[in-house]
């Protein structure tokens, strides 16, 4: 069998072994030939090999004949097997045939094949079709659809095989046939609205607004259709658009669906009330044709093109143009393919036939034919994708195989945004319609090499200058983008530097600046302003040369002039400012003896500063107006352009995207208030004290250097004033980050707090507020009747309190929708595991309100244990009846628990008793206790200490009730009587009234003890008295009586329930966020339709239980590591399941299925993320019910039209299918599983398991891209071709489960690609190719490792409301931003660091961005999107190779520059995982860093900094590019100053100087390098951290967590992420090398090995960790004779840190990094990693020098520029040899510069030594094996010799011999830093080899030098513990423990099985 399932494209055996174990769980996909694992090429049997899986277990004759027939199409389909795995599918396949023949044919019942088959076609035709077509009323419109295919397949099957026996076809099977073929045309698979005739009387095809958009699109009234058209029923204008235009069937039945559900769902918002008849509303029409077509009018209007869209003056005719004009849109977009990231590029295609399509109507004439014009192309299937969309696509294809993957620079090659601005200038009508094949666009560049090939060079040097080239902007690698863009802020900080330099040189105080000397001085900022903007012209033009062949002449024009000017001004400034001195200073002097010095004229500077500062008067006027500046920018005028043009050059996009004033305001204020802040910081505390120091240190003379100087006769010392100033500038351009993140921490928190987070959040505060609870929920999600406006401001947000908002006119309606909400979201906790059954008893609500009670039932937990102490205090209560009152009252909840026991006390007895004189006597006594509370006597008269026993008789009763057994009736009518009596005899104390009333109702006299005994007894006894048991038993009565023994039995107080943390923390931020400001909720069918879309690549579905249980080399599996990290949920889990162990789970196959889907929703899985999705579907179904529900429905309850629903589902006018269809019509969900195809072909088990998703939740679509083969029409080529489609699938819902039912998905649309689709970025393409399957107005996109909450998804509708609001009073948004909760943070304290930062950047970051900044650009994830407006402005993503790597951001950048309008909104949350491991965080972090440094090169960012005002450019700074640049900068800092130390101590000017206050004790210095090391040690993110958790957890929480992280070492993990961050930011910028690092998101438990560490962190932090530590080392040796330890300590204390954590943490985060058995293993391992050979196919992990290349690639693409730099940047490991040569007690006396020269010559003979050793080695080792060794020992002998001559003649010490190897070990890396940059010199020159050995030489020390701490601290067991405290949470280490025990026990059990 094994062999047969086996299939085609089976890779090695050990998966296939998987494969098998994992198919047989599938049900009746076991046994079966797999009718999925098909090849490519023979897609077509796939139907037949499915019906015969169908049909096999009821006659698996006809099984057999189904799979011969499909052996034969298949044969004739690929004859010759050239498919790939044909082969080997048709041997298995004949395999299985020849296996099955004989026991078939025994099996078989007729005579011959023929007969059986037609037998069987008629059984299943009356079967199947016939009974489901006569039960048409109720028909599941899945199951008919499927009927008449199968049938359709059997007949086809049935004609076979009649003619391989040649035998006829009955006349009655031919006619049944003719039927099923007409029905299987119509009734094709659909996705949410069937559109055939049958369907009408489905529940969303009621709808009148969907009657209405079917109606209206099928008017094709006036269509010039084309001759000899058949015509159809039901055409609409869409298929008269596919005959025109030549779109696909699939194409344009998806934008069917899409235009249908567009216009419904709009149109049904314009009219709350649904009783019109169909007639589409034109104010809805007009709706989405403005959002649809605003882009393609304003790009018209750009281009100054009059728009296509020609409507009619006929008001009839008006409502069909316009449906055609947006049918014909939609119909270019779903077949655009890549085309859809090139909005303008569609907008140009669109504006060509939509002018083809008006003149049709118009019924033009062609001036060329005479004939009606037709479409330029068109006509035949698919003619737009061949014609159209092909050739754009092919060029896109080209340019993307040009970039080598992102290798080559991304000057050489045009990306997307390239390609799409060629469409934004009027250049692109060249292109012509029909487009010239011939045109620029299409040509690719030539490259050079070709030109000398060819000999002729005239014609491909034309063909070069043919290539259009990068447009408007060219991505250079370059550190100078960072200036480019964000100039104005660099500028400002340049010039205030100046001025505070010169005001603290000169005066001191700021004051002085009014002095006229100084002020005179200050003035020559403008002169520093001029030289920097003829830096920036000059920039631009050098930056973007590369782009000139596309740049228009007056662009060009621009740069020159701009140069021009700003040169001009960089003279006149300098030399207008000589001239108004009198006694001018020496600049001044200079440049007058220049140009004559007779002449003083003060005024022509002013004069010249007022001209020069012209633009920016006027720039500052239009920023304190953005309206007119908005009126400029979006202005068309010639005259407003040509100002514009001076300003800014004309751009598409970037126009208009200024705020309204308030919130300019706003930002103004934060960053003035912040400015301030940072330049009096720098100026009193940095800059001010260092200028008295640096005048000493200028006039101090020093003549003793220590060293060859050779400038020593150069003024001022100015290499010390350089070393002293360096870092302090460099923090004083760091440090505005330091105070952003202070300011945006307070900021943060005050918004925070007015918007009501953190209100309730603890379980005790959730209880005090828990009465206005309900009304919050009927306020918030419960849809008004009358929409009245709330109240905002700030009065508002102070006083919100629902209780006395408005008293609720039905109060019985609003109690039902509180606990139909509340309950579902206690049941969804249930379902998930978080709490027990006995927490949800006492969570829940009743749901069937008892209406005899006449008050709010409260659930349970509130009002537990309140019964049992009122008891207590009832029976001490002595009589005093007031005092009881009091005390009872004063606690709300126990008055309630009271009145509502008393209540059901009452309502149960009178219920249970029947007998007349019974219910008499009950009555009476009840009536007595009434009276007695109302006049407040109850205590005086009765006694009350008999409570409690009556009380154990209540509860006995209740216990019988619950159980409800026949046999328990005695004991019942007894315990009646029992209560009786207590209640007479010691309660009322012998009433008189009462006891003579039973005494005569026991039939007797009234006079005392006369009546015998046994009449005594009658009372309850007799057998009508008492209704026991209880028949039939409601839901209400269990629920009732449960909640009762609850209220009754619960003695200790529920305080903690629910007591799992994640349980708690979401109830409570749910219930706060009822509180904060949120739209008011609108109806189901009112609320704006959305879908959700989530791209999967191959991530983990779901956990087999092969992952689950194989357990890490620590002996720890996943499931065991789940269980100890979330224990109370796993024995939640077994106490739901009805198991008590795991073992007994495994036995059956359902609990295993439950098992693997409890651990897949603890891990990052897609079964997580699509269960969290469709809580929006539930929740809409919920509110749905709520909004349509009649009275008596709501009282019933959503659970009882759920539980009926099974019932009555058929009858699709039943409120359960409404609400289904309302769903259906407001929300869809597609996961884009790009390789489903490929993974369900190859039997891959995550088909599998994505299969299930889509049969548990049947509303899931999965969209995936299908590679075909398929055979090549054209016969002049052979073989096969790949054809690629976009396939939508679902699998059916099922509702019958008889044995034919198989559950296997049915494909919905299948579009042909122009190509493969994935040419960028993987994420973007795979979005892409599914967006066109989404529906709605908002699109969210989710990713793979996100999760949501039912009680979260009942808040969406009200979110999507704001996209009604405008935020900022000028425009709609277009990203509503979510906070999101990160659920990773119990796994490890990595992950809690991670998620703490996380937490805080989507918070207090993002409420800040968002408002009052207005920088919130989408940071990926669970953002909403506006989705007409992106689908139409280029997708919800970029996608260009390497520079969009960080995709999101770029649709945030793209929106706001598109003037959309990104908001955030706070309440409202989804889960999101993050990665758990330092290695996982680390390649994450890197992978951020590298997108940060490609956007540093992005347009997008500069344009955001050109086209945002000053203060939005500063936010947008500092929350992007300038993060990452700031960490750079504050690395940079401890070299720069770590390099000046040495420059100072090597020089011996530290030692000359040592007296001056500026080298002793520098305050400004310290306090420069402290705030560095803030930065360093993460404190930017622990601020807005404490503030967040301090906000919603409470400040006391904030602190001790705060401590906590600090125990646990958080700054270790923030200094080294700083070392990643600054790494890849830094290497990005000089040489690319960005690529996406997948991190999988695993569970992290596993040891890394030191070779895994070394290979991921030796570059970005070994390397320099050693750097800075012989920077450290050197610094102290040389200084000490001269300075204090502590003075030394103090000011590099940070930086020891630094170096400890860059070179430690991987290994102090490793698990178990120190025990002793891993250390040796990974000794090894390392040993035989750095000695293994490279070459071709060894991969990096197997050995060093693989790894070496690899690690050096991003040098091969660096260009000259990185080259040249990376050079520059290793001449720094030749300063140590200058300047320690002279500090050796051999060269004390000399300070010549042949010392140097003779220190080189040693290291080129011990090189040289080397070399020869190993060219011997391989010459001699063989032959002359003595010789060589001769000569190696000689060498040895004179080696030793030469020291010891030293030491003795030249007084060498051992103290020299460190400082050589100081000296030299430096050297020789440098010289291989700079052989690696010039690699392909050293390889011509044949030194390749060499360097590698020395590379390799240099590698082992390294790892030694990190390898011995850690081994040696491996040697105590107590470090080990310590770690493993460290790194997880208490329960994961101690079961780590235990596991090891029973790991050892485990591994001796099993070598014993073994012998």
């Amino acid at each position: 069998m094994s062999a047969s399932r086996g299939g085609p494209d089976q890779g090695p055996s050990q998966p296939q072994q998987r494969r098998i174990m994992r198919t047989q769980t599938v049900g009746n996909l076991g046994e079966s030939f797999d009718s999925e694992v098909v090849p490519s090429s023979l897609v077509e049997i796939a139907p037949i090999l499915r019906v015969a899986n169908e049909v096999e277990s009821s006659n698996p004759r006809v099984a057999y004949l189904c799979r011969f027939y499909a052996f034969e199409k298949a044969h004739r389909l690929d004859p010759t097997s050239s498919g790939r795995g044909v082969r080997q599918f048709k041997t298995a396949l004949l395999q299985r045939l020849e296996r099955e023949h004989d026991p078939t044919l025994m099996g078989r019942v007729k005579k011959s094949d023929a007969r059986e088959m037609q037998s069987f076609y008629q059984h299943y035709y009356k079967k199947y079709i016939q009974a489901l077509q006569n039960a048409a009323d109720k028909a599941d419109r899945a199951q008919l659809t499927k009927a008449y295919q199968t049938a359709n397949v059997l007949f086809e099957v049935l004609k076979a095989v009649n003619l391989t026996q040649s035998i006829e076809v009955d006349r009655e099977i031919l006619e049944a046939q003719d039927k099923v073929a007409e029905k299987t045309q119509l009734y094709v698979h659909y996705n949410i609205l069937p559109l055939d005739p049958d369907s009408a009387n489905q529940a969303i095809m009621r709808y009148p607004e969907i009657q209405a958009a079917v109606v209206a699109l099928r008017n094709t009234r006036g269509l010039p259709w084309p001759e000899g058209h058949k015509k159809k029923k039901d055409e609409d204008m869409l298929d008269w658009l596919q005959e025109m235009f030549g779109f696909q069937k699939d194409n344009v039945a998806n934008q069917r669906e899409h235009l249908i559900l567009l216009l419904a769902n709009v149109h049904i918002r314009q009219f709350p009330k649904p009783d019109q008849q169909p007639k589409l509303d034109d104010q809805a029409l007009t709706d989405v044709m403005k959002k649809l077509f605003k882009n393609y009018k304003k790009w018209c209007k750009y281009l100054g093109r009059k728009s296509s869209l020609w409507l009619p003056t006929i008001q009839q005719e008006m409502q069909q143009r316009k449906l055609l004009y947006m049918a014909l849109y939609l119909l270019i977009w779903g077949e655009a393919a890549n085309l859809r990231f090139m909005p303008e590029c569609l907008c140009y295609i669109y504006h060509h036939m939509a002018f083809e399509l008006y003149g049709m109507l118009a019924g033009n004439v062609s001036p060329m034919t005479g004939e009606n014009v037709k479409p330029a192309y068109g006509g035949e299937e698919d003619a737009f994708l061949r014609k159209v969309v092909t050739p754009i696509y092919e060029v896109i294809a080209m340019e993307a195989q040009r970039s080598k993957k992102g290798k080559s620079k991304h000057s050489q090659w045009r990306n997307y945004d390239d390609l799409n601005e060629y469409f934004w200038s009027v250049d692109c009508f060249r292109l012509g319609w029909p487009m010239r094949a011939d045109a620029d666009f299409f040509y690719p560049p030539v490259d050079q090499p070709n030109i000398e090939k060819d000999g002729d060079n005239s014609k491909p040097a034309v063909a070069r200058d043919r290539w259009v080239g990068k447009v408007n902007f060219v991505e250079i690698r370059s550190f100078w983008h960072v200036f480019r863009s964000f100039d104005r802020m660099w500028s400002f900080y340049i010039l205030c530097l100046q001025a505070m330099i010169i005001m603290a040189w000169d005066g001191g105080e700021p004051s002085s600046v009014f002095g006229a000397s100084v002020f005179k001085k200050v003035l020559s900022v403008f002169i520093t302003a001029a030289i920097m903007k003829l830096g920036q012209a000059s920039l631009d033009v050098i930056l973007n040369f590369k782009a000139h062949r596309s740049m228009s002449l007056h662009v060009k024009l621009r740069y020159i002039l701009k140069v021009l000017s700003a040169a001009a001004w960089v003279i006149i400034l300098p030399v207008t400012y000589a001239y108004s001195w009198k006694d001018p200073p020496a600049f001044a002097r200079t440049i007058k003896s220049w140009f004559g010095s007779a002449m003083h004229s003060p005024s022509l500077f002013i004069i010249a500063v007022v001209f020069y500062l012209a633009p920016n008067m006027l720039a500052a006027v239009l920023f304190l107006f953005p309206l007119l500046r908005r009126f400029l920018e979006r202005s068309n005028y010639r005259i407003v352009m040509l100002m514009m043009w001076w300003s800014q050059p004309r751009l598409y996009v970037g126009r208009g995207m200024h705020e309204g004033a308030f919130s300019l305001l706003k930002y103004t204020m934060f960053w003035v208030l912040l400015i301030a802040t940072k330049l009096a910081f720098s100026y009193y505390i940095e800059i001010k004290p260092l200028v008295a120091p640096t005048q000493a240190i200028m006039r101090a003379r020093v003549t003793n250097f220590q060293w060859h100087e050779f400038f020593p006769r150069a003024k001022n010392n100015i290499g010390v004033v350089i070393a002293l100033w360096a870092p302090i500038i460099l923090v004083y351009f760091m440090d505005s980050q330091i105070w952003y993140a202070i300011f945006s921490t307070i900021f943060g928190g005050i918004y925070g707090a007015f918007r009501r987070l953190g209100e309730i959040r603890t379980l005790g505060m959730l209880r005090s507020r828990f009465e206005s609870l309900p009304g919050a929920f009927n306020d918030r999600l419960i849809p008004d009747g009358n929409n009245q406006q709330r109240k905002k401001g700030l009065r508002a947000t102070l006083s919100h309190n629902f209780t006395e908002d408005k008293v609720p006119v039905n109060k019985e309606k609003e109690a039902a929708r509180f606990a139909q909400l509340w309950n579902t979201i206690i049941s969804s906790f249930r379902e998930e595991d978080l709490i027990s059954d006995r927490e949800m008893d006492l969570l829940l609500v009743p749901y069937w309100a008892d209406r005899d009670l006449d008050l709010i039932q409260w659930p349970p937990f509130l009002l537990a244990s309140k019964i049992p102490i009122a008891l207590d205090m009832a029976k001490d209560s002595n009589g005093k009846d007031r005092e009881l009152m009091k005390r009872i009252e004063s606690d709300s909840y126990m008055k309630c628990a009271v009145r509502e026991c008393y209540a059901s006390f009452k309502n149960i007895i009178n219920f249970l008793v029947q007998g007349n004189r019974e219910k008499e006597v009950i009555e009476i006594i009840f009536s007595e206790v009434d009276k007695h509370i109302d006049t407040g006597a109850l205590i005086q008269e009765y006694r009350m200490s008999a409570l409690p026993s009556l009380y154990d008789h209540f509860v006995k009763l209740i216990k019988y009730l619950l159980d409800n057994n026949v046999d328990d009736r005695d004991h019942v009518v007894i315990l009646f009587q029992d209560m009786l009596e207590v209640v007479t005899r010691d309660i009322m104390m012998e009433d008189y009234n009462i006891s003579s009333l039973v005494d005569s109702s026991q039939g007797g006299a009234w006079h005392g003890g006369m009546v015998p005994l046994e009449q005594q007894y009658q009372l309850f006894a007799s057998s009508g008295a008492i209704r026991f048991p209880i028949e039939p038993v409601t839901e209400a009565w269990k629920e009732k009586i449960k909640r009762l023994h609850l209220l009754l039995t619960t003695k200790e107080s529920a305080m903690d329930v629910p007591s799992n943390l994640e349980a708690r923390r979401r109830i409570s931020f749910f219930s706060n966020s009822l509180f904060m400001d949120m739209p008011a909720a609108p109806k189901v069918r009112n609320m704006l339709s959305f879908s959700v879309l989530t791209p999967y690549y191959t991530e983990e579905v779901l956990f087999s239980m092969h992952d689950l249980d194989t357990p890490n080399e620590d002996g720890v599996s996943i499931l065991f590591y789940l269980q100890k990290i979330f224990p109370d949920e796993w024995n939640n889990f077994l106490e739901r399941v009805k198991c008590y162990s795991e073992e007994e789970i495994k036995e059956s196959v359902d609990l295993e299925e439950e098992l693997r889907l409890w651990a897949s929703y603890r891990g990052q899985t897609l079964t997580r993320t699509v269960r969290g999705m469709m809580y929006y579907r539930k929740a809409l179904e919920l509110q749905a019910f709520l909004d349509m529900a009649m009275h008596e429905d709501l009282m019933e309850g959503y659970k009882a039209v759920e539980l009926n629903s099974e019932n009555n589902s058929r009858g699709e006018r039943s409120l359960w299918a409404q609400c289904q269809a309302v769903a259906d019509m407001k929300f869809t969900y597609v996961v884009s599983c790009q390789q489903y195809g490929i993974h369900k072909r190859s039997g891959d088990p995550r088909a599998q398991d994505i299969l299930r998703l889509m049969t548990r939740y049947p509303s899931l679509r999965v969209a995936y891209i299908d590679e075909v083969e398929e055979t090549v029409k054209d016969t002049s080529k052979k073989g096969n071709q790949k054809v690629y489609y976009s396939v939508l699938v679902k699998v059916p819902k099922s509702t019958d489960h008889s044995s034919l039912a198989q559950n296997l998905d049915q494909v919905i649309y299948r579009i042909k690609l122009p190509g493969p689709a994935i040419l960028g970025e993987g994420k973007p393409e795979n979005q892409n190719h599914a967006i066109i399957f989404s529906r709605g107005e908002g699109l969210q996109t989710i990713d793979m490792n996100q999760d949501n909450y039912m009680e979260e998804a009942l808040k969406m509708r009200n979110l999507l409301q704001e996209f009604l609001t405008k935020h900022d009073g000028v425009r709609h948004p277009s990203i509503l931003g979510l906070r999101e909760h990160i659920f990773t943070g119990s796994v490890s304290s990595l992950a809690w660091f991670m998620s703490n930062q996380e937490t805080s950047f989507v918070t207090i970051g993002q409420r800040l961005l968002a408002n009052p900044l207005r920088v919130r650009f989408h940071y990926g994830h669970p953002d909403v999107f506006d989705r007409l407006f992106h689908l139409t402005r280029g997708g919800v993503s970029k996608a260009s190779k390497v520079i969009n790597l960080s995709e999101d951001i770029f649709a945030g950048f793209n929106s706001t520059l598109r003037e959309g309008n990104v908001t955030h909104h706070e309440y409202i949350q989804v889960g999101k995982g993050r990665d758990v491991g330092l290695n996982q965080i680390s390649m994450f972090e890197a992978k951020i860093a590298n997108g940060n440094g490609e956007q540093t090169l992005s347009r997008d960012i500069y344009r955001l900094g050109h086209r945002f005002d000053f203060f939005r450019m500063m936010s947008c700074y500092f929350t992007t590019v300038g993060f990452y640049f700031s960490t750079l900068i504050t690395v940079l800092t401890v070299y720069i100053f770590l390099y000046g130390r040495l420059y100072l101590v090597l020089s011996g000017l530290e030692q000359g100087l040592n007296t001056q206050k500026g080298i002793r004790d520098n305050t400004p210095l310290q306090i420069a390098l402290a705030s560095q090391s803030f930065v360093q040690i993460g404190f930017l993110m622990a601020l807005p951290m404490l503030m967040e958790i301090g906000l919603e957890r409470g400040f006391r929480t904030a602190l001790s967590e705060f401590v906590l992280m600090q125990l646990q070492l958080a700054p270790v993990f923030f200094t080294f992420s700083l070392g990643t961050k600054t790494h890849y930011y830094g290497r990005t910028l000089l040489h690319g090398g960005a690529k996406y690092r997948s991190t999988g998101r695993g569970f992290v438990v596993f040891h890394a090995k030191f070779a895994d560490n070394y290979r991921l962190y030796s570059r970005s932090h070994f390397v320099k960790g050693l750097e800075m530590m012989l920077l450290l080392v050197v610094y102290q040796i040389f200084g000490s004779s001269y300075r204090g330890v502590l003075a030394y300590l103090l000011i590099t204390i940070s930086m020891w840190f630094m170096v400890g954590t860059w070179l430690f943490a991987p290994f102090l985060f490793n698990p178990s990094g120190f025990e002793w058995q891993k250390i040796v293993d990974d000794w090894t391992d390392w040993n035989k990693w750095i000695n293994n050979i490279g070459g071709i196919g060894v991969p990096a992990e197997k050995s060093w020098e693989s790894w070496w290349e690899e690690e050096q690639e991003h040098l091969r693409h660096s260009g000259k520029r990185g080259i040249v730099v990376e050079i520059l940047l290793s001449l720094r490991f030749f300063i140590y040899q200058y300047g320690l040569v002279y500090h050796l007690t051999i060269t004390e006396r000399t300070k010549n510069f042949l010392v140097y020269g003779v220190s080189w010559l040693v290291i080129f003979l011990i090189l040289f030594v080397m070399k020869t050793i190993s060219v011997g080695r391989r010459k001699f080792s063989a032959s002359f094996q003595l010789m060589f060794r001769l000569i190696k020992g000689l060498i040895f002998m004179t080696f030793i010799a030469i020291i010891v001559i030293l030491i003795t003649l030249a007084h060498m010490t051992i103290q020299d011999i460190i400082v050589c190897i100081l000296a030299f070990m430096p050297t020789g890396w440098g010289m291989l830093l700079i052989a690696q940059a010039c690699k392909p010199v050293v390889h011509r020159a044949g030194f390749w080899g060499s360097v590698r050995t020395l590379a390799r030489g240099y590698e082992i020390v390294m790892g030694l030098l990190l390898f011995t701490p850690v081994a040696f601290l491996a040697w105590f067991p107590f470090v080990s513990e310590f770690q493993t405290r460290m790194l997880f949470n208490q329960a994961f280490s101690r079961g780590l423990q235990i596991s090891r025990i029973l790991g050892g026990h485990r591994k001796d059990r099993s070598s014993r099985n073994k012998e």
